[in-house]
């Protein structure tokens, strides 16, 4: 990892480097070390920056150019998702089992190998969550639990984490109620991270990263009570 940064355990967060110094290859790691306290992850996410990294490996921060978003009103829900939402007995809930969602997004997949959320990175968006920063979108069928996604709310941005679905379009239903309720809230940005061929059949795109910061620049600026009550 020649050229990154690293940081100390008990560096501030604004020790975090600029983004212009993040490298290209792997693209958009900007820094090593540091922590996952509350107070290094919002200053973290109101720069664009992330925490991605496997266990066994520190902390790895991330911002990517370009940087996949989702504007709420551009989201494409295709005829099969309407059927899903209308037909599978899905019920969707906000903020009732936001850790159950963190395990579920943690759990072994058929396409990879090992996870990326950690224990230290589980206890970290729990006190998000317990302060009222993080949250989380349910898919319930019946008593099961078969999907959901979670993210971290500053102002009116929405950074998605991660989702997960153990029942047919599960995860997209749950980010079709992310939308549905930031067009309510008037919350106008989902973060996406990093681009995938899923979420731009559903409607993301990237833009550079110098547009992205300068989003955010303006729309963390405003109120943190969108997803209160």
């Amino acid at each position: 990892m020649s050229g990154v940064i690293f940081l100390g355990e008990s560096d501030p967060p604004e020790a975090l480097p600029p983004s212009r110094l993040a490298l290209r290859e792997p693209n958009g790691l900007l820094a090593v070390g540091g922590a996952l306290t509350p107070e290094w992850l919002l200053h973290a996410y109101r720069r664009g920056v992330f925490p991605w990294y496997s266990e066994g490996q520190p902390i790895l921060w991330w911002t990517p150019d370009p940087r996949a978003v989702l504007f709420p009103a551009e989201f494409r829900r295709s005829r099969s998702l309407e059927k899903s939402i209308r037909n599978r007995g899905y019920e969707v809930r906000l903020d009732t089992a936001f850790e159950a969602v963190v395990a579920g997004c943690a759990a072994p997949r058929q396409t990879e190998h090992g996870t990326w959320i950690t224990p230290a990175m589980h206890h970290s968006y729990a006190q998000l969550h317990a302060t009222g920063v993080a949250h989380s979108l349910e898919v319930w069928q019946g008593s099961e639990l078969v999907g959901g996604l979670y993210g971290v709310a500053i102002g009116s941005v929405f950074f998605g984490e991660s989702m997960f679905s153990r029942a047919r379009d599960a995860s997209k239903v749950a980010l079709a109620h992310l939308v549905t309720e930031c067009l309510a809230r008037g919350v106008a940005l989902i973060d996406c991270q990093m681009a995938t061929d899923h979420l731009s059949s559903l409607g993301s795109r990237s833009i550079p990263r110098t547009a992205f910061e300068g989003l955010l620049r303006e729309l963390c600026a405003g109120t943190d009570d969108l997803w209160r009550g």
